[in-house]
């Protein structure tokens, strides 16, 4: 039997992007509306949940899109209204993607983001950011893996991301 190899050349999703350096938007001080937008990953309405109920009692402005896909001017437009933007979940390679390609578009419209990724797609998740400009996106780290886990073990992931979240938000 014989076998033919065949090299190809595979490209980086990330690529060699000459963009300008972005600065990311503070994060306010106090804020009444909170954006936040569930790609519909497993996990991701567990993890949205739990970090918004720690923030106490805010406005909510809750936006779904699919995972794997850009969100649509009308969803970004509709989570531009909030003060801040929480976006979830990254934990593959087109979500991650798509997370973070959200994010820069709402760091753009002015609103600040924090964005949740699994902590094997978050150094993947710095990188595109990074090719984009905005070497600072807030990206906090949840430990990978999410999908194919029971409610309770996304919980206990979850809570432990509290303190770095509450922190980023000045939130005692």
């Amino acid at each position: 039997m014989k076998v033919q190899l065949v090299e190809r050349e595979v490209l980086d999703p990330v690529g060699v992007v000459q963009a300008d350096k972005l600065k990311v938007n503070p994060l306010p001080e106090d804020f009444e509306k909170v954006s936040i937008i569930n790609n519909t990953k497993p996990g991701a309405e567990i993890i949205l949940d739990i970090l918004r109920k720690s923030m106490g009692n805010r406005e909510l402005i809750k936006v779904k899109k699919p995972a794997g896909a850009p969100a649509t001017q009308k969803q970004i437009d509709k989570a531009s209204s909030g003060e801040l933007a929480i976006l979830a979940l990254g934990d593959c390679g087109s979500c991650t993607s798509w997370v973070i390609l959200d994010a820069i578009r709402l760091e753009k419209m002015g609103i600040p983001t924090i964005s949740i990724c699994s902590t094997h797609f978050a150094p993947f998740a710095h990188e595109l950011a990074k090719s984009h400009g905005m070497n600072e996106l807030r990206i906090l780290e949840i430990e990978h893996p999410i999908a194919g886990l029971s409610k309770e073990e996304v919980e206990e992931k979850t809570r432990k991301l509290i303190p770095s979240f509450l922190y980023l938000l000045q939130i005692p």
